[in-house]
């Protein structure tokens, strides 16, 4: 078994016999080297993969994390991480050998992403930066905890961006009236953005609703599912989490709405998705809809922000909030005490009444 010559296509070839994980006895044979010194390369690459052995390339270990982790995740959640190592970590990292990988070279690994811009000019977030990082620490993470890699150098080197770092917009509801009025000439977009606007929903939990999910009687919305744009196609997946499955209540003014909306339909099937548009769709008509009405410029997700802002206005708890938007309170309550300006208040005036009882 080795490394052979094609006479008849003038290439190389590797026929190697392998020992797999469930200690099977197997044969391999991988044809169309153009060079012998290719060859042998590919098959030593190979044989480490088999052995899980640290020396092999992260081009090479990837195919074995691919095997552990991609059957445990949603199709949407795996091409978003096989995107991020393509694009962000593989043309740095993918020919270095796993144990040859220093907390140094991650660190000037992400110097470089921080002065990259995108195609807009901008540079990249700091919660994009922070979840490439991520990405990186997970597979090496990976390959510490099942496959004799020592150490993870990037925990050593420490993280790249932050959490919260990107800033968070919102509108009030006098710049979201603003902004619906601007949007009336277009109904089916009109409709996609009260339905973001008044009741919280994620991008994707809109754009997979349908008509079923819709209980106009009971005054209720029904989220169990989330659209994306996989390789062309449309694809339903489930929420984000299981605490994004929910139903929430909506306000008799948008059930009247939504009856409206339904009867602009020639034939409506219950299973048939309502706002039938793609994501860009959706933000090109915000930033127009936005010029043309005079408010700020925010994204489609701001327009989550600007529901829980609404209802921490309104004197709603953490608590209820976070059941209504999917939420866990305790979220809510870090990332939005900011806002909480009432709560705050009636705070420090019980402590002022505490100390002067004393």
């Amino acid at each position: 078994m080795g490394v052979y010559k094609d006479k008849k296509r003038d290439t190389w070839y590797v026929q190697v016999r392998y020992t797999d994980w469930k200690g099977e006895r197997l044969q391999k044979v991988k044809r169309g080297f153009l060079t012998k010194k290719a060859a042998q390369s590919w098959e030593r690459e190979f044989l480490q993969s088999q052995q899980a052995d640290p020396s092999m390339t992260l081009d090479s270990f990837y195919k074995l994390y691919e095997r552990d982790v991609k059957a445990k995740l949603k199709e949407n959640t795996w091409l978003t991480k096989k995107s991020v190592y393509e694009d962000k970590i593989r043309p740095y990292f993918g020919k270095k050998k796993l144990n040859e990988i220093s907390a140094s070279d991650i660190l000037a690994w992400h110097t470089t992403l921080l002065s990259a811009k995108m195609p807009n000019g901008k540079p990249y977030s700091q919660t994009y930066l922070r979840s490439i990082h991520a990405q990186l620490s997970a597979i090496l993470n990976h390959a510490v905890k099942f496959y004799g890699l020592r150490e993870n150098p990037a925990k050593k080197s420490g993280g790249m961006g932050s959490k919260d770092g990107d800033e968070m917009l919102f509108w009030t509801k006098e710049e979201y009236l603003k902004f619906s009025d601007v949007m009336m000439d277009n109904p089916l977009l009109y409709y996609a953005f009260e339905v973001l606007y008044w009741c919280g929903v994620r991008e994707g939990e809109l754009l997979a609703l349908t008509r079923a999910d819709f209980d106009l009687e009971a005054r209720t919305l029904r989220i169990n599912k989330s659209y994306q744009r996989i390789h062309g196609k449309d694809v339903i997946t489930t929420p984000k989490t299981k605490k994004s499955i929910r139903t929430i209540k909506i306000p008799d003014f948008l059930c009247d709405e939504m009856r409206d909306f339904f009867q602009q339909f020639y034939h409506l099937e219950d299973d048939m998705r309502l706002f039938q548009m793609t994501k860009y769709k959706l933000l090109n008509a915000m930033e127009t809809g936005s010029k043309k009405a005079g408010v700020k410029k925010i994204r489609i997700h701001d327009l989550r922000h600007s529901h829980i802002s609404l209802l921490i206005d309104m004197g709603f708890s953490a608590v209820a909030i976070a059941e209504r938007v999917g939420h866990e309170s305790v979220e809510i309550t870090y990332r939005y005490a900011h806002l909480f300006p009432t709560v705050q208040t009636e705070m420090a005036d019980k402590l002022n009444m505490e100390r002067r009882a004393s």
